[in-house]
């Protein structure tokens, strides 16, 4: 078997935001019922509370991303993502659900710098209010003709997943966007 790499090779571009390759992340897609109370049993495993509607819940190198009213996308480190897709699923025996490594299938990339040059990249290319996105929110939404989704690690952090197939079309976007001559000043 071959090691796992990136769908970018560790790309990096660097201007008013550094946009960079998020490296090897082990991810998890749970379905069910996020409201049920066996829901407690996947939140034990995973070590995160399952987070609200349209929430991220982070703890050191872990994650809880809300998709939709039946999905939850749980971030490990790679290695770790079958082990985790295994334990959920032996500690939801008996409970309809889902849980897949979906790790191969996903990219993921790390922008950095300013809050404001964050949300003023972020805006040009997704039909997200960030007047008003914050900390500890998510956003499943487009980012120019491809799905994303999107949340802040913290003021100067955004994490970005998307589908691998559109991994280098996201980035060089996010590049064009983030370049020097780019800045409309909206955010500061």
């Amino acid at each position: 078997m071959r090691d796992a790499v990136t769908a970018l090779h560790g790309a990096t571009f660097i201007g008013r935001v550094t946009v960079a390759d998020g490296g090897l992340r082990g991810m998890v897609t749970l379905r069910g019922d996020l409201a049920a109370p066996a829901m407690a049993a996947a939140a034990q495993v995973i070590g995160l509370t399952i987070p609200a509607q349209r929430r991220v819940v982070m703890a050191d190198d872990r994650a809880a991303i809300w998709m939709s009213p039946d999905e939850v996308l749980i971030l490990v480190p790679h290695a770790q993502a079958e082990a985790t897709a295994a334990a959920l699923t032996q500690a939801l025996t008996g409970i309809h659900h889902l849980a897949v490594n979906v790790s191969d299938a996903r990219a993921v990339l790390r922008l950095t710098g300013s809050e404001a040059a964050l949300r003023e990249t972020l805006a040009k290319l997704a039909p997200v209010d960030m007047d008003l996105f914050g900390m500890g929110e998510v956003r499943r939404t487009r980012l120019g003709q491809v799905a994303c989704a999107f949340w802040m690690v913290d003021s100067s952090t955004v994490e970005l997943i998307c589908f691998r197939s559109v991994a280098r079309y996201v980035f060089d976007l996010l590049a064009v966007t983030a370049s020097d001559g780019g800045a409309v000043g909206h955010f500061g």
